[in-house]
């Protein structure tokens, strides 16, 4: 944890502490033995990559308006993260958002209020991040919470800012996305098998942003 919300606009700019490279650089992984679902294994989804569609950015802003009223205060940050926060990209049809909060452990702070908002509490990770994420269904909405300063929501800007601003890296990667999906219909094995070229682009933007 790094102790303070980053501004996006502001990643190329940002002084790093020895600490803060320490922890941006270093993929944590969390306890493989945790049982991360909440209520058993959700139903297994297409992995359907389609062209970008701008009413992904529509829809997001829908749901930020929706998630900052009701959180109110709580919601230290509302961020668009993921494949459909990037113009031109090819992606899944499944909105992915940041949400920061204080203190992710304290989920009577911001559950019951999304739940009202359709959302439902999908999984808990307290050993990676103390990472929570709510599922929304229609629009598709995956709602990850961490607490600011989390290094893997600082990732998530970076890898976002950095596909936005280089295109043979944004089409490398969504030829690994293409190749993933036709190979399964699986999240996890559809993941794994971008793994390594997401891993690459990582390594290239580390070593820009002055983070290696």
């Amino acid at each position: 944890m790094l102790g303070k919300t980053v501004n996006a606009d502001a990643m190329t700019r940002h002084s790093w502490t020895q600490d803060e490279k320490q922890a941006i650089t270093t993929f944590a992984e969390g306890d493989p033995t945790e049982n991360p679902w909440v209520a058993g294994k959700p139903r297994i989804e297409q992995m359907d990559v389609v062209p970008y569609d701008s009413l992904w950015a529509v829809r997001y802003q829908y749901e930020h308006e929706r998630i900052q009223h009701a959180l109110g205060a709580t919601a230290l940050s509302i961020v668009h993260v993921g494949s459909n926060a990037v113009p031109d990209l090819q992606a899944k049809p499944v909105i992915d958002i940041d949400l920061i909060v204080a203190d992710p452990t304290d989920e009577a702070s911001y559950v019951p209020a999304l739940e009202k908002l359709g959302y439902t509490l999908t999984v808990r990770e307290p050993s990676w991040y103390q990472h929570r994420m709510l599922r929304h269904e229609t629009p598709r909405v995956n709602l990850h919470v961490f607490a600011a300063g989390c290094a893997e929501h600082i990732r998530h800007l970076l890898f976002r800012d950095w596909l936005c601003n280089h295109e043979a890296d944004r089409l490398r990667y969504a030829a690994s996305k293409l190749s993933a999906a036709e190979a399964t219909n699986n999240a996890q094995d559809y993941n794994r098998s971008k793994h390594e070229v997401v891993q690459a682009i990582y390594q290239v933007l580390f070593t820009a942003y002055g983070l290696r």
